[in-house]
């Protein structure tokens, strides 16, 4: 029986040959949410400048103009240097900080969740009113419009704005942070192999 284990073991601790697919998968799920975040708000960077300064339907965050700047190069350079393996536990970090800020300043008081669903466990008040609401909407769409058309690309849902998404990017941030960017399939593996052999 000992033996068994021992080979599953091994057998195991073979896929470590792979150990680069890892932090691949991560850098390249990232990579199109920050460069839709970035991009989007270069597109219109007034508007955005706006909404980071504004108190009333905005962030209101000090120096706006600087914060929102640096937020969407950021994000949009971020994937950049994500796609390919460059700089990334480097580009970890001011991304880190984004999210940080991401989840106190715009999702924080909406509790966990992206989207409302009242039978989760981390469903807050907000949430929890969220049933009701949906159900009065889905009425009156059946009653007045044609439900089927309107809800043939997707389930109507109440977009709660919680801080699950970010909290899973920044989860997958410090990961990259701590691994790299993987072996092979990255500039830096390269660029570090490179280095050290001129040095030695």
């Amino acid at each position: 029986m000992l033996t068994l284990l021992n080979r599953l073991q091994d057998a195991l601790d073979a896929t470590r040959r792979l150990d680069f697919v890892g932090p691949l998968l991560l850098r390249l799920y990232l990579v199109p949410i920050f460069w839709m975040a970035g991009t989007q708000k270069l597109a219109d960077m007034p508007a955005t400048i706006a909404w980071f300064g504004n108190p009333d339907w905005g962030l209101g965050l000090p120096f706006p103009e600087l914060l929102a700047w640096l937020a969407a190069l950021t994000e949009a350079g971020g994937a950049i240097l994500l796609l390919f393996g460059l700089a990334v536990r480097w580009v970890s970090i001011p991304l880190i900080i984004t999210m940080l800020v991401a989840i106190v300043s715009v999702h924080w008081p909406y509790g966990w969740q992206a989207i409302a669903d009242p039978s989760a466990p981390f469903a807050n008040e907000r949430v929890l009113a969220s049933a009701e609401k949906i159900e009065r909407a889905r009425a009156l769409l059946k009653e007045h419009g044609n439900y089927d058309w309107l809800t043939s690309s997707g389930k109507l849902v109440v977009l709660n704005n919680g801080i699950e998404f970010a909290a899973t990017y920044l989860v997958m941030l410090v990961a990259l942070f701590f691994t790299g960017a993987g072996s092979s399939l990255s500039v830096d593996y390269w660029l570090a192999r490179t280095l050290r052999r001129k040095a030695s």
